[in-house]
């Protein structure tokens, strides 16, 4: 299910038109490596670990919809934020890239 959810999120910045490519590219390869520090959480914290994952992929669908919502979209980063709460230490570099995918999203133009 985690897993899946990446895959949308992939699937959701590729499709978009409201992305420039290099920010596009840049996504993708944030995304990427998210997998991996997501599925290191999913060993031990499952649960947090599918929160994150489904505010990740809600934080994206929110950035890439034609009709943004700024309520949304912050409610969305919010949730993703919180989700990696607790994990400073664990999982720093987890932290890290969450920071990263929420800092990008907002340049989008949200």
């Amino acid at each position: 299910m985690i897993q899946d959810r990446l895959d949308k999120i992939e699937d959701k910045l590729k499709q978009s038109n409201t992305i420039k490519d290099n920010d596009k590219a840049e996504l993708l390869n944030l995304v990427k490596t998210l997998r991996k520090e997501i599925a290191d959480l999913s060993r031990t914290h499952h649960e947090q670990a599918e929160s994150v994952a489904g505010f990740a992929e809600l934080s994206a669908h929110e950035a890439t919809r034609s009709e943004k919502s700024l309520e949304l979209f912050n409610l969305s980063i919010e949730g993703l934020t919180s989700s990696v709460q607790g994990f400073e230490v664990s999982h720093p570099r987890l932290v890290e890239l969450i920071n990263t995918f929420c800092t990008m999203l907002a340049r989008l133009g949200i």
